[in-house]
């Protein structure tokens, strides 16, 4: 058996155990075997993929060590826990958000996705005002906290906006694997949000990590896909 399969396997594992942990009300277990799933996709990134695109390896190592810091919460204050993960989060964001623009024609969109843009703005702005609501309570006292989370926020639903402007744009299967694993992370960010501020539901945390390790699957799917593409494209030339 190849290390690919061996890590893929693996990851499958600790999702399957992370989501029976949370069902027995073992939080703390749960949530660090879902941490590690992320740095497994990582490694398997790096093992499977010859041509990496830079942005993508940094939002998978950014996340990654922000996952990783699960390991070191019981030896640090929480305000370097909650500050330094949440900004490797953001950063991490932000590169897949660069990742999900660099090939896109800002005056493209602009001119033909003018539609496209008003009713995306007007949805971030909703989901953003939802969102803040949802966490007023629990860090309005808290100055920074509050402008981190509005920041988390509004990076994240850019990414998502951005990534589905890419999918118009290029309309092909990487743009849409891009997008799918865009709109699960969103919703495991969003169901995260309500399970930790609303209800401490296992139910809830366990579509949460579905949702993150759907979105970890359709990421490192559009990452294989130019590879291969290009990898047909020699075979055909040394066929022919």
């Amino acid at each position: 058996m190849n290390k690919s399969k061996v890590l893929v396997i693996l990851a499958l594992l600790l999702y399957i155990l992370s989501v029976i942990f949370q069902f027995s009300n073992k939080d703390v277990i749960a949530n660090a075997l879902k941490s590690i799933i992320l740095p497994l996709v990582t490694l398997l990134y790096f093992i499977t993929v010859n041509k990496k695109s830079l942005f993508f390896t940094l939002f998978l190592v950014l996340f990654s060590i922000s996952d990783l810091m699960i390991f070191l919460t019981p030896y640090i204050s929480h305000d370097v826990d909650y500050f330094l993960g949440n900004s490797l989060y953001i950063l991490a964001y932000v590169s897949l958000l660069v990742e999900a623009s660099k090939s896109i024609s800002l005056f493209y969109v602009l001119r033909n996705y003018k539609i496209h843009l008003l009713v995306l703005t007007i949805l971030n702005i909703y989901l953003i005002y939802v969102l803040q609501v949802i966490v007023d309570p629990f860090v309005s006292d808290k100055t920074n906290e509050y402008y981190v989370e509005l920041i988390y926020n509004v990076v994240m639903l850019l990414l998502l906006s951005v990534s589905l402007v890419n999918y118009f744009y290029r309309d092909n299967v990487k743009s849409l694997s891009l997008f799918i694993g865009a709109l699960c992370i969103v919703f495991g960010e969003v169901i995260w949000v309500a399970y930790t501020y609303i209800s401490e539901r296992n139910l809830l945390n366990a579509v949460s990590t579905t949702l993150y390790v759907l979105a970890f699957y359709f990421f490192y799917k559009q990452s294989k896909i130019e590879q291969e593409a290009e990898r047909e494209e020699v075979n055909m030339l040394i066929n022919n």
